[in-house]
């Protein structure tokens, strides 16, 4: 996904276009469909408005791609072709800096696909010195990969697997022990509360960089060294989140869904059963009213190329330049 961070300078607005590389969801498909021909596409359209790209390359699964070739379904040598990528755009003066998915690293391969290892999944949530790990290999990773293309790219910016930057301190801590100073992972009001958790309705700002609090990503601190640049985010109703790629994406996700669970195991089947009674009716009302209290709410609408059409995009920047172009800042 393309995600936006508008920053400001001399009152301008900067936009700084960032790239999400790598397949969605568990892996499954083939990377060079999803992955190589895309970026490569976006890249010559970037090149043909002299325009820059940030690709944020999930180094985990990557790194997985080269050790299980058979992950990356239907791509003979898909390795090589992203290895190939990453190089070529930073030939072309295009950046490429860290993002990773913990639940990669100890992926394994079974019944002809990949299998997760979802304990991993909330990286903030890992122990500070598994996450310090996994920096330093994705770190070292594109190192080694792009000096030989460019002896001065330095990795020093990174992107948490599912905005996951909550709990702050030991991830923060862990960024900064291996020379990580800038972080692009919180979008103002977001909320995640499934098998990631975080709450970000009280970010320092929507648009404007902030030197972050050790122990909170979305407190300022002016002497913390690590500085958070946010995706741009509104808080919007439902219907503002109506484009024909949010309807693709929804119906791919229904479709995997619907097929890897076409119908339940006997033991899911019974709890349903057991849950149909008076109390399991009380869940399903909550969950109903719940659902429509939604409608009525706003929600955090992030500037995402994946899933914005065009005007939408042209829009947002436009509110952000009426909101923010004054903002102050240092």
């Amino acid at each position: 996904m393309i995600q936006p961070t508008i920053a400001r300078k001399k009152n301008r607005l900067i936009l700084l276009f960032t790239l999400d590389y790598e397949i969605h969801g568990n892996g499954e498909g083939c990377a060079g469909e999803l992955m190589v021909s895309p970026t490569a596409r976006i890249l010559d359209l970037f090149d043909g408005f002299g325009a820059k790209l940030t690709i944020m390359a999930d180094t985990v699964e990557i790194m997985k791609f080269r050790e299980h070739p058979e992950y990356s379904d239907q791509s003979p040598g898909v390795y090589g072709l992203i290895e190939n990528q990453l190089k070529d755009a930073v030939r072309r003066g295009h950046d490429v800096q860290l993002h990773l998915h913990p639940a990669y690293a100890r992926a394994s391969y079974s019944g002809g696909r990949c299998v997760l290892d979802m304990s991993e999944y909330d990286l903030a949530r890992l122990p500070y010195e598994r996450i310090c790990g996994l920096v330093g290999e994705g770190k070292r990773f594109l190192e080694n990969l792009l000096r030989p293309v460019r002896p001065a790219y330095r990795c020093l910016a990174f992107r948490a697997a599912n905005w996951s930057m909550s709990p702050s301190r030991d991830i923060i801590r862990a960024l900064l022990a291996n020379g990580i100073s800038i972080d692009t992972s919180v979008f103002k009001y977001g909320k995640r509360d499934e098998l990631v958790r975080f709450d970000y309705s009280k970010a320092e700002n929507a648009v404007v960089p902030w030197p972050a609090d050790p122990s909170e990503i979305c407190r300022r601190d002016d002497a913390g060294e690590l500085f958070e640049f946010p995706i741009y985010c509104e808080a919007r109703p439902l219907w503002a989140f109506l484009s024909a790629n949010r309807f693709r994406r929804l119906h791919a996700s229904w479709r995997h869904r619907f097929r890897e669970q076409a119908w339940p195991p006997e033991s899911k089947r019974a709890s349903w059963a057991a849950g149909a009674g008076a109390g399991g009716s009380r869940r399903l009302t909550s969950l109903a009213v719940r659902k429509f209290s939604a409608i009525f709410k706003k929600h955090a609408w992030k500037l995402d190329f994946n899933q914005c059409s065009g005007r939408q995009m042209m829009s947002a920047v436009r509110r952000a330049g009426a909101r923010h172009g004054d903002a102050e800042t240092d």
